[in-house]
């Protein structure tokens, strides 16, 4: 067994949130998309949230 030190454990990183409105409109999501990803994450939510969750149409020429 091993002794473990609080302070080796504990990261003080902080994660970034962001306003799924402002994503959508960032993204270029539809209407749709954005209500979806209200309903699902309530507004705010993080940027990896957000990228795995979102569905974008393909961009064609």
């Amino acid at each position: 067994m091993k002794h473990v030190e609080f302070e080796d454990i504990v990261t003080n990183t902080l994660m970034e949130v962001l306003s799924v409105r402002d994503f959508a409109k960032r993204y270029r999501l539809t209407a749709d998309e954005e209500e979806r990803l209200v309903t699902l994450f309530g507004g705010f939510a993080t940027r990896a949230e957000l990228l795995a969750n979102a569905r974008r149409a393909p961009l064609f020429r």
